[in-house]
């Protein structure tokens, strides 16, 4: 079986992926797949040159973000991964990014009670009266939460997915983990 490496963006991108893997029961070590971090979008030519055709010759899936589409598509072409979209190409676009699609897919109130179960709801709730976020929307808010302090993706990413009913799950990170080999 070829070995399968997942690009994405970040640490908690991946931590997102594996865990939506081991809910829909797939063994990624079994399976030969590897989900790795870039460490941003624009790393992307050193993966696909470790990884790709002219590297290691794995399948390359991936998750990106929509502002990094441009830079993924065109990194694909010139490394010679194949012709067509991104999504017929094994990568898929977030709308904004992987925390907006969790937060809208598990919705605003699903959310606030991740967060308060970890003890973060006055926080939270503080960030929202800051005079730059007080007339935000607040899946803005939440964004602004996630990103805004160090390690808040990372912590709540596999918190998010967890918290997603079963078989409901942001399409993008849905359609990547039904790409992984059975």
């Amino acid at each position: 079986m070829q070995a399968t490496t997942v690009l994405v963006e970040g640490e908690s991108d991946r931590l997102a992926v594996e865990t939506l893997a081991f809910r829909h029961g797939h063994d990624l070590a079994a399976l030969r797949v590897s989900v790795v971090p870039m460490g941003g979008a624009t790393s992307i030519v050193h993966f696909l040159d470790r990884y790709g055709p002219n590297g290691a010759g794995h399948r390359l899936l991936g998750l990106c973000d929509a502002g990094e589409s441009r830079g993924i598509a065109r990194a694909l072409g010139r490394a010679d991964i194949g012709s067509g979209t991104l999504a017929e190409l094994g990568f898929h676009v977030c709308h904004a990014d992987l925390e907006d699609e969790l937060i809208r897919c598990l919705g605003i109130d699903a959310v606030l009670k991740v967060i308060a179960a970890q003890g973060e709801l006055a926080s939270f709730r503080l960030l929202q009266r800051q005079p730059s976020l007080r007339e935000r929307p607040i899946a803005a808010q939440l964004r602004r939460f996630f990103g805004g302090r160090s390690g808040n993706k990372i912590r709540y990413a596999p918190l998010l997915v967890d918290a997603l009913p079963a078989g409901q799950a942001p399409p993008p990170l849905a359609r990547l983990v039904a790409s992984f080999p059975l």
